[in-house]
C-alpha cells in the first residue's frame, strides 16, 4: 500500500494509517514522496517510523521517490541504509513530472551480482533517449520550485504545456504569491 503525499500528513495521521496497515494483510507499505520535497532526515524519521510500525508483522517497507528537487537517489539510498528493501526506480528516471529515481544509479550502488548494469544502460541507449526527444520527463525548474514549496506539481505540468515553458521567473513568482 502507499502512503502517497505523505510531506503532508501529520505525524499522528500517520501513526493511526499505519496502526490500520499493520493490521491488515497488506505485505509492504510505501513511503511516497509524491511532490519530491521531503530532504534525507525526514525520509530517515519516516522509514524508521514504518519500520517500528510494522515490527513484527513480516510487512515489508518501502520507498517510491519522486525527484522534483535531484533528490530522489539519495533519499532511496537513505530509505535503504535504515531498513527500507522495497525500492522503486525507473529506467532514466522516468515518471511523471519530474520523474523517479534512476534505475541505472540504483543498481550501480547496489553492486549486487545479481543485477547487471548493462543491459539498463542499453535499453537507455536505444528506448529512452529517442523517446526523450518525444516525451518530457526529469529534473525542470519549475518541479523543482513545486517540490521545494511541498505542492503538487500540477502547476509545473501545467506551465511546462503552456505557451512560456521556460519562464521559470514569473512562475516562481506566482506560486510564491499564492502561499
Amino acid at each position: 500500500i502507499n502512503l502517497m503525499a505523505i510531506s503532508t500528513v501529520r505525524d499522528g495521521e500517520i501513526m493511526d494509517a499505519l496502526e490500520t496497515i499493520a493490521k491488515s494483510p497488506v505485505g509492504t507499505v510505501y513511503l511516497v514522496d509524491s511532490f519530491g520535497s521531503l530532504y534525507s532526515e525526514q525520509v530517515r524519521y519516516l522509514t524508521l517510523t514504518y519500520l517500528r510500525a510494522v515490527e513484527g508483522t513480516g510487512k515489508q517497507v518501502g520507498m517510491h521517490a519522486h525527484n522534483n528537487q535531484m533528490l530522489a537517489y539519495a533519499n532511496t539510498i537513505e530509505a535503504l541504509i535504515v531498513g527500507a528493501n522495497r525500492l522503486d526506480a525507473t529506467i532514466n528516471g522516468m515518471g511523471r513530472g519530474a520523474g523517479n529515481c534512476p534505475l541505472e544509479l540504483l543498481v550501480s550502488f547496489l553492486k549486487n551480482p545479481k543485477f547487471h548494469l548493462r543491459p539498463v544502460l542499453e535499453c537507455v541507449q536505444k528506448v529512452f533517449l529517442p523517446m526523450a526527444s518525444k516525451m518530457e520527463w526529469g529534473y525542470s525548474i519549475p518541479y523543482m520550485i513545486t517540490g521545494w514549496l511541498n505542492e503538487h506539481p500540477r502547476a509545473a505540468i501545467k506551465m511546462r504545456e503552456g505557451d512560456n515553458p521556460d519562464d521559470y521567473v514569473t512562475f516562481y513568482d506566482q506560486m510564491v504569491e499564492e502561499e
